[in-house]
């Protein structure tokens, strides 16, 4: 079933159990925009396949950790550069590069598109099995809203999610209004101190396969909140082994 896709670069990322092989790969977008992502493709295209999605000014660079790992639980991912980004972990976002010369908006609202270009690129091409999308503040609403309106999202999960679009023209229910119709199983979690900003969307949530996650301590925002270096990391990788291991 995996088709041909630009084999950009490979490199080797060490998890804790084996070396996987990393590529940078590239496809297009709703409206041609080259995107560029990571793709770890750890097993057979017959394993589930998560699609990690970036913070705010950040990049594929969230996930160079975090990937590896879910690569050991058994999935293979696929962490895209959005156009609404920057760099992080010394991963400069490619796809930012490509809107910016091709004169498109990078609004956080703009990487829709990228969005759901990378899901349905995902479900043509890289797995028959689950396509779980996973984002990380601005992109984890986004994911919501996806998750509400796209039949090809298995599952979600969304670190730090929140109603963020008001100042760039949309409603104040914007993420909410399509969550109402999400039908698969979601995972939500954040920082301790966010949880008010997207409790009103969990609510909304009908679909009973619905669980969040607030730790202890302080914690932090979006999916870095799985990055080693943070005392409490465990607890949430913890908490997002049981969601996966739900669905």
């Amino acid at each position: 079933m995996l088709k041909s896709t630009i084999l950009i670069a490979c490199s080797l990322v060490y998890s804790a159990s084996n070396v996987i092989a990393e590529e940078l790969i590239e496809f297009p977008s709703e409206d041609g925009v080259k995107i560029s992502a990571d793709l770890y493709m750890a097993h057979p295209d017959t394993a589930p396949l998560i699609i990690l999605f970036h913070q705010a000014n950040w990049s594929r660079g969230e996930y160079v950790e975090i990937a590896p790992e879910l690569n050991a639980l058994g999935y293979n991912c696929l962490a895209v550069d959005l156009r609404s980004g920057g760099a992080v972990n010394n991963v400069t976002n490619l796809t930012k590069i490509n809107a910016s010369k091709a004169m498109k908006s990078t609004q956080y609202v703009d990487a829709l598109p990228d969005m759901r270009a990378a899901i349905k690129y995902a479900k043509q091409n890289l797995t028959s099995d689950k396509v779980i999308i996973w984002g990380s503040s601005y992109s984890s609403a986004l994911a919501l809203k996806l998750a509400g309106s796209m039949a090809d999202v298995n599952a979600v999960l969304a670190f730090s999610p929140a109603e963020y679009f008001v100042n760039q023209g949309k409603p104040r229910d914007f993420v909410t209004s399509d969550a109402t119709n999400i039908e698969v199983p979601v995972f939500i979690t954040s920082a301790r101190s966010e949880k008010g900003s997207w409790w009103g969307i969990y609510v909304s949530i009908n679909e009973d396969r619905k669980s969040y996650y607030l730790p202890d301590t302080a914690g932090n925002h979006g999916s870095k909140a799985l990055w080693s270096k943070f005392s409490d990391s465990k607890d949430y990788w913890k908490a997002v082994k049981s969601f996966l291991a739900s669905i």
